[in-house]
């Protein structure tokens, strides 16, 4: 993953953030000074009643603007650049591959949320939202990790990393000084637990009905330590534990009972993402190379490689059938493998303008969800073989997606100057019902 932040302005769609839109104000009418009013001041949140009757999800106000939504769609279809690290990767996919038919329906907005403002620290992880219920998300603000209740409708603080965070309880290896000001890269949230990566290779866990921080580490002292991704699991050998992604080319896992470190393991490469099988044998793992891995998840040795992408990838997932796994790329590809035929992908799934940085599969394997960097988020039918998608088209920079376990709902955190916010969108059943968040 790119250590350098000076990338971090040219490849998040700010060029053409909403705010640079303001409303078209008769200057007759209004000679006060604050005549440019800014489109924010207006803006409320987005009901799914009010999308039917033909309110932008996002409340955007097309009509005030100066510019039309399909206007502005084309100009950021056109001027958004995607980082490669391999130069023209996008441009070699476009030429070979098709973007599968559009025309899917699987999951329908229900509510946009102004008042969570989700934000993003470095531009290729987006792995920042988390929902642990169809009703309960967790995500970064700026230092703060918020739990946002869609339920209750209340947003609150659960750690803030700006000053001091030092651990509460006494374990082998947790630094009792704790932390100070840490950036937070990557996060994580299941069963309870909660974990978050820092800059500088710290990790940061906590148990969700306790107060304070359980554990602090630095993985590493390396000058190139980001934490890229978080993964908490229930181990084989029972209880929980999570596995860490880290630039300095290392993949660590730590029990969560005394937070000790059980595993470590070392590749050519900074590791970006990796996720364990269902049935814990198998840890998939891309980086910064064109190739995935298939490592055993005991002795870290490898078991098959994975080619085809054109670039470096930021994420994988497993389907619960264990057979199939995914992974997204820079090559603005999501590829679906499986383990039993590895010569060639399943489906090859391309995206509209940028890289893949997060993909899920829900619980039932039914849908894959497929992030790219901004503005689209593709719901593909697994049973229709990948053949068919459902695209979610917004405006804003896509901090991450998570389907809630249960797989009625689907959150998507937009980081934008203007339009920051969380989407939400329920899964559509065969049968009527009325908007109800029960």
């Amino acid at each position: 993953m790119l250590r350098n932040e000076d990338y971090q302005n040219d490849y998040m769609a700010e060029d053409g953030d909403m705010s640079d839109f303001v409303e078209d104000v008769d200057e007759e009418e209004n000679d006060d000074d604050n005549q440019n009013i800014e489109v924010h001041d207006t803006m409320t949140d987005t009901t799914a009643a009010q999308a039917r009757t033909g309110k932008d999800i996002q409340g955007i106000p097309w009509k005030r603007l100066n510019i039309t939504r399909d206007n502005y769609r084309r100009t950021r279809l056109e001027q958004y650049r995607n980082y490669e690290n391999v130069p023209l990767s996008g441009d070699e996919v476009d030429k070979i591959c098709k973007q599968k038919p559009k025309g899917g329906s699987y999951y329908e907005f229900f509510h946009n949320t102004r008042a969570v403002r989700t934000t993003i620290l470095h531009f290729q992880l987006r792995n920042l939202v988390w929902a642990t219920s169809k009703h309960d998300v967790y995500l970064m603000s700026n230092y703060s990790i918020m739990h946002w209740s869609s339920l209750s409708q209340n947003l609150t603080e659960i750690l803030n990393f700006s000053g001091h965070v030092a651990p509460t309880e006494k374990h082998a290896g947790s630094l009792l000084e704790g932390f100070t000001q840490t950036q937070i890269s990557t996060l994580a949230v299941n069963d309870g637990f909660l974990v978050a990566g820092g800059f500088q290779g710290e990790l940061a866990c906590k148990r969700l009905d306790k107060q304070g921080v359980s554990f602090c580490t630095r993985t590493t002292y390396e000058e190139n330590a980001i934490t890229n991704a978080i993964e908490i699991y229930d181990a084989l050998s029972g209880g929980m534990h999570f596995m860490a992604s880290n630039n300095d080319c290392g993949v660590r896992e730590y029990d969560m009972d005394g937070f000790q470190l059980v595993n470590h393991f070392h590749f050519p490469w900074p590791v970006n993402h990796t996720s364990l099988s269902p049935d814990r044998k198998l840890i998939a793992i891309v980086g910064d190379h064109l190739d995935g891995l298939l490592v055993d998840s005991t002795t870290g040795k490898m078991a098959a490689t994975v080619e085809g992408h054109l670039d470096y990838s930021f994420a994988t997932a497993w389907h619960p059938d264990g057979k199939i796994f995914a992974t997204g790329n820079q090559d603005k590809t999501c590829r679906v493998w499986d383990v039993r035929n590895l010569a060639n992908p399943v489906s090859v799934l391309k995206g509209n303008m940028g890289a893949v940085r997060s993909v899920r599969f829900s619980s039932d394997g039914q849908f894959l969800v497929v992030a790219e960097p901004a503005d689209f988020v593709h719901v593909y039918n697994t049973k229709l073989n990948y053949e068919k998608r459902q695209e979610i088209d917004f405006f804003g920079e896509i901090s991450g997606v998570s389907v809630s376990p249960d797989d009625e709902t689907l959150y998507i955190g937009v980081w934008d100057r203007t339009y920051a916010s969380l989407l939400q969108f329920n899964k559509r059943h065969k049968y009527g019902y009325l908007d109800s968040f029960v």
